[in-house]
């Protein structure tokens, strides 16, 4: 037990200063020695920036391989170099071969970018040799070479990789020049120097490029996060409603059933068993359904005391919005006829909050309700007009389409909202609502003139 206590014990007495050695050579393993002959193919770019579409159709669809190219180009280059900086001139073939030498590292980072970074360190020492331009620890061809490499794989991998890539290429250029007959040429702090700055500027290129990545990526999650808070929100908006609905209408049968035996004089025990087998049942689901639904009232949430709004409400819910400033009209198409409660409901809820949405992101501008009763449903169009110059929008979260989406989801019909040509905007809503048989309506108009 002591030998474990010592032991788990000694990494707390470590100091800082060797902590983060330890981290920073632990990272210089990770990123350098550990799956170096990875294959890793540059992937295309993204062809759908704002640069790609002044570009041509027929050249924008090869945008994404324009890494591939500069690559290549920088290959190319560096082969060039590589070939003018071999000092005799007799010898093409041994010229072809330092240039090829000095090239081809450049050219692996398509492929297996740490892999190439070593394959530059390498060939940099043959390259002098080689070449005899008289230049040390880097020849002109390694020098380009090398730090087309650093800059290619810093582009490629993290921060991290791109500083121990710098730092191990100084480490190289003051022990290979103090090998080769003295510190250096003169070339190693300019190349240094040159590679450094380079280095930072693709690095923090690179940062700011995953920066925003992330912080789109992230916007990304919390607007779907938000849409579906606000879906749920939505969804228990509606269960409440529906629950006071249908718990009203199934209180109603259950009383109705209850005083029915005592409105008819003598009734046959058959009657009356029977309706008090229907208001059990009625009690029964009542219970059953604010079982069920109540779960989703909130704490703080009371069941309205008034009715629940319906279309025949909607005059006054236009009286308040003139009020608010809005100007709007109505129109009523078709034969005026009583809906489901549910579909009244929804209806009411859809022209409220369009016109909620006309007030805050169209001020001043005027608007219009069209209600259409139609053999197969109920037909809804708020349409506004372009916001005033003078008047400034009210930012909204835009979780007002999707609660009506949600609410014409719920009743099966069809939904569709976008601009106008005008610079408006415009709500059209279908809702199918099952036409009554001519039986079920005589049955219906008996049973209300026998209540009368």
């Amino acid at each position: 037990m002591t030998e474990t206590t010592a032991t788990s014990g000694a990494p707390s007495n470590r100091s800082p200063e060797f902590s983060l050695a330890q981290s920073a050579l632990r990272g210089l393993r990770e990123d350098l020695f550990r799956d170096v002959r990875a294959y890793r193919p540059l992937p295309r770019a993204a062809a759908d920036g704002p640069w790609a579409q002044l570009c041509p159709p027929a050249l924008r669809k090869h945008l994404g391989l324009f890494p591939h190219a500069l690559v290549l180009a920088l290959a190319l280059f560096t082969f060039l170099v590589g070939m003018a900086s071999y000092s005799s001139s007799s010898e093409g073939v041994v010229a072809a071969l330092a240039g090829l030498a000095a090239a081809l590292p450049v050219a692996l980072t398509l492929l297996r970018p740490v892999l190439a970074w070593w394959l530059s360190f390498a060939v940099a020492p043959v390259l002098v040799v080689l070449t005899g331009d008289g230049l040390y620890p880097w020849s002109s061809g390694s020098i380009v070479g090398h730090t087309a490499v650093m800059l290619v794989v810093a582009a490629r991998t993290r921060p991290r990789t791109a500083a121990w890539m710098w730092v191990l290429s100084a480490v190289y250029a003051v022990f290979a020049g103090q090998l080769m007959g003295g510190i250096d040429s003169g070339i190693s702090v300019p190349m240094l120097v040159v590679s450094g700055v380079a280095l930072a500027i693709v690095t923090l290129i690179q940062v700011n490029r995953t920066t925003r990545r992330q912080v789109v990526q992230e916007r990304t999650v919390t607007a779907v996060e938000r849409d579906r808070r606000t879906l749920l929100e939505e969804r228990t908006n509606i269960a409440r409603e529906l629950h006071d609905v249908v718990a009203h209408h199934m209180s109603v049968v259950a009383i109705q059933a209850e005083a029915a035996p005592y409105r008819v004089e003598n009734p046959p025990p058959e009657l009356e068993q029977a309706f008090v087998t229907i208001r059990e049942n009625a009690v029964a689901a009542l219970t059953e359904l604010r079982r069920v639904l109540g779960v989703v009232r909130a704490e703080d949430y009371e069941a309205p005391d008034a009715p629940q709004p319906t279309l025949a409400d909607l005059d006054k819910l236009l009286e308040n919005v003139r009020e608010a400033g809005l100007t709007v009209t109505k129109a009523v198409t078709g034969a005026v006829r009583e809906l489901p409660q549910g579909v009244e409901l929804s209806a009411y809820r859809i022209v409220q909050e369009a016109l909620s949405n006309a007030l805050r992101h169209a001020p001043g501008a005027e608007a219009a309700v069209e209600v259409s009763y139609v053999l197969g449903g109920l037909g809804l169009r708020i349409v506004n007009g372009a916001p005033s110059a003078l008047a400034k929008p009210s930012p909204g979260a835009g979780h007002g389409i999707t609660g009506m989406r949600e609410r014409v989801t719920m009743l099966s019909g069809e939904m569709t909202a976008g601009p106008t040509a005008d610079g408006g905007y415009e709500v059209m809503v279908f809702v199918p609502v099952a036409t009554q048989a001519p039986e079920q309506r005589e049955k219906a108009d008996d049973t209300t003139g026998a209540d009368a």
